[in-house]
């Protein structure tokens, strides 16, 4: 008895998280549409998502934020995907940089003000991790942290920043200094008011057209405490891949979950028709769902190795974790894919008109960025060297 009374008011919170989600995912779905046709983008959704503070539910409640997991993110990002792509890409993005910043700003009194403003304004972060033409390398950096009196200033050839024109703030690396090697990294945090943005390149492409992820030329000044203590290596092996990788993948499972919904609806909408006769495609419809469902376990079962490690941050350096983060993207992007192209061919014509209550056209063009943003066979390519190095399980079934 004592424990169900316990447990209301974490049963009322979570009603409360609920009803939020779906608050701005109401809005995001009202304007999917336009986003994606004008490529600009998901202001609405994102004046929703501020609204509903959800922004910065990944940061302490001292800073403004829920004390939320990454789980709870993932949860979103899943909810998003199912009726606008972009505005889930965008806010699994955000929630990265907002976790990179929190999980390293140490204990300077100064960078928690910065966490402090950033929930409580409930700012969009956005991120510049690729530069000039080194190829979406994103662990090494040409422009560096140049110390002024009193300050430091940033020059840099920023060939894809995602939503920049429309954050309040950029989490970008850099060389730790001009004398630095490319490899030896930081990560610097840059409110609005310290850059200016020169648009270099833009945005026209199949799918995630919200995303609106164009090129800039940015220039920025700031404080020295800016630049978090702890170098970019770090943060990227325990806050960047686990958490962008997690996020990146429950957008895709969500996108992947949208289109099964509208093969399912399509399925029965034909086989109501039909008196009870299946059409054609009904069997694609299955194998849809199941695909979703392994999907599903997949990115639940990463979730909750990462959320069993973070307790541990010495256990998320290890080469294991790392390879299958890495083959996490891999495996979620292929299967999302997979299972969008099932509930296509479930819904036939119907699903190629992009006229249709059912049409896929959005969720395909959309899901195909998933295998191309960080290039599936360059991850391949980085993690195979480990995968021989660890080898494989001689057995299933442990000794006793």
């Amino acid at each position: 008895m004592l424990a169900a009374e316990i447990s209301k008011p974490q049963v009322r919170a979570q009603e409360d998280f609920s009803a939020r989600i779906d608050s701005a995912v109401a809005v995001a779905a009202k304007f999917a549409e336009a986003v994606d046709e004008t490529a600009r983008f998901p202001k609405e959704a994102f004046d929703e998502l501020k609204a509903q503070r959800l922004l910065g539910i990944l940061l302490p409640e001292g800073c403004g934020g829920e004390d939320r997991n990454v789980a709870d993110a993932a949860q979103l990002c899943y909810a998003l995907g199912r009726v606008c792509s972009s505005t889930a890409m965008i806010y699994a993005m955000h929630a990265a940089n907002v976790a990179c910043v929190m999980n390293h700003a140490g204990r300077s009194e100064r960078f928690q003000s910065y966490l402090r403003r950033i929930g409580e304004e409930q700012m969009l972060l956005a991120s510049s991790t690729t530069e000039g033409t080194n190829g979406a390398n994103v662990r090494s950096s040409a422009s560096a942290i140049v110390a002024l009196d009193g300050g430091i200033s940033l020059d840099r050839d920023a060939s894809v920043v995602s939503y920049g024109a429309a954050a309040d703030a950029i989490v970008t690396t850099a060389r730790r200094s001009p004398e630095s090697l490319p490899s030896d990294q930081v990560l610097a945090l840059f409110f609005k008011e310290d850059y200016t943005l020169e648009r270099t390149s833009k945005w026209d492409v199949m799918g995630m057209r919200g995303t609106c992820s164009e090129g800039f030329h940015l220039i920025a000044k700031g404080e020295a405490e800016q630049v978090l203590a702890e170098p970019y290596d770090k943060i990227h092996r325990r806050s960047m891949v686990p958490v962008t990788h997690l996020l990146w993948a429950s957008c895709w499972a969500g996108v992947a979950a949208g289109a099964v919904e509208r093969a399912q609806n399509f399925t029965r909408k034909i086989s109501r028709a039909q008196k009870g006769a299946l059409p054609p495609g009904a069997p694609f419809a299955t194998q849809a769902s199941l695909s979703l469902m392994q999907l599903v376990n997949l990115v639940d079962s990463a979730t909750a190795d990462y959320l069993g490690r973070v307790g541990n941050p010495e256990s998320l350096d290890e080469m294991s974790f790392q390879t299958s983060l890495n083959l996490l993207k891999v495996s979620a992007s292929e299967m999302a894919i997979t299972t969008v192209m099932h509930a296509f061919n479930a819904c036939g014509i119907a699903g190629y008109r992009n006229d249709s209550e059912f049409s896929v056209s959005r969720p395909l063009r959309d899901i195909l960025s998933s295998s191309v943003m960080i290039n599936n066979n360059r991850i391949l390519s980085n993690v195979a060297t480990s995968c021989l190095i660890g080898g494989v399980p001689e057995s299933i079934v442990k000794p006793r």
